[in-house]
């Protein structure tokens, strides 16, 4: 069967969608399928390049508009393709419109992975057509129920949606067992986007005086936050430590004793680091905003759940596991049960094998009702 998925970005650049692609794709190289990968290079020049048996075409780009590549290359390389799937990543517009007009008979299925949450102006004139695609749709893949459920733009199509959560792999991220210390080392892992909400938990910080951060990744965030963490007088106990290679992330995990997502907006769709920090044994500190956040982590059983901008819920929940290391231990235990139940790698192959063949069904159907 020949895949093609369609994104702006890949490997090398980093982020949790184009990491799941990455996975998604190789893993449905390794098993067997023809993959292609088309997305968008930096500049004006189409590469072509094979990695891991994955087949990648970066077409060359114009410019870039509201963080969309603009790109001719991209549609006439799409037209170039004969896929079985065309396995279109959501939100981007360039990808949902080409793939809408240019499938020429391709199953088509989206994943939604997130609603556009701040470009307001131009989403006036993208949500019609995001209407049309999603209905013209084979099938669509939601990484949670939740997102269903809130969505508006999921909701009018929840019939041909179908929930295959984002995997991580247990055999990477390792609990360790850890010796009892004073203080509480908090973590956080991801890009520093606005949505992220690290300036709530750095106000949380400034309660909390026997507790450290450390902050991996990087992003537009990174400035605007080493200020307010300076303003804070929290330079000793707060630590930015950039972007690290995949390779050493597990070990990123293993130093910390909470996780902790803040996010504020429905742009943090899933929260696949959550995943990691729970297959790592961590108990997670989250917030409710509609989306995967709170149904990955329940709250009391594999960490807890606060409301978005809350700083004073944030401590709290911060203190009641600072202050209960049993509850720390049980919190994540339960969480590495519920990754190797639910959220491994595996099952979500298995889960987006089973949407192809309902999307490959659907195009017979519909070519024989013609």
């Amino acid at each position: 069967m020949h895949i093609l998925h369609l994104y702006k970005d890949y490997f090398p650049v980093l982020g949790g969608i184009e990491n799941h692609i990455r996975v998604l794709a190789e893993a449905q190289a390794a098993a067997g399928h023809s993959v292609t990968v088309l997305v968008c290079d930096p500049s004006r020049h189409t590469r072509h390049e094979v990695l891991n048996g994955v087949r990648i075409i970066k077409a060359g780009r114009l410019t870039t508009r509201a963080s969309m590549p603009v790109s001719l290359a991209q549609p006439w390389e799409l037209w170039q393709q004969r896929p079985d799937i065309l396995h279109v990543h959501s939100p981007y517009p360039l990808g949902e419109i080409s793939g809408w007009l240019l499938r020429r008979g391709a199953a088509t299925v989206i994943t939604h992975h997130s609603d556009v949450v701040r470009q307001r102006g131009w989403l006036r004139l993208y949500a019609p057509l995001l209407r049309r695609v999603l209905c013209a749709a084979d099938r669509i893949i939601a990484t949670s129920p939740r997102y269903i459920e809130t969505s508006p733009w999921l909701r009018p199509v929840a019939h041909k949606c179908t929930v295959v959560p984002l995997g991580v792999d247990v055999r990477q991220f390792t609990p360790l067992h850890k010796q009892e210390k004073n203080g509480l080392h908090l973590l956080f892992v991801g890009r520093l986007r606005y949505y992220k909400g690290l300036d709530t938990l750095l106000r949380a910080l400034v309660q909390l005086p026997d507790a450290e951060l450390t902050i991996v990744g990087d992003g537009p965030m990174r400035a605007p936050w080493e200020m307010l963490t300076r303003s804070l007088r929290l330079d000793p106990k707060v630590h930015f430590v950039g972007d690290v290679p995949d390779a050493e992330l597990p070990e990123w995990y293993r130093r910390g004793d909470v996780f902790v997502l803040p996010a504020n907006a429905r742009a943090e769709a899933f929260g696949t680091v959550l995943l990691e920090a729970m297959a790592s044994g961590l108990p997670c500190v989250t917030t409710e905003v509609g989306t995967g956040t709170s149904w990955i982590v329940q709250h009391g059983i594999t960490g807890l759940v606060v409301p978005p901008n809350d700083i004073q819920a944030l401590v709290t929940a911060l203190k009641q596991l600072q202050q209960d290391a049993t509850l720390r231990r049980a919190l994540g235990q339960a969480g590495r049960v519920r990754v190797e139940q639910s959220f491994t790698v595996e099952r979500m192959i298995q889960g987006v094998e089973t949407v192809y063949q309902e999307a490959l069904a659907q195009t017979v159907r519909r070519s024989k009702s013609r």
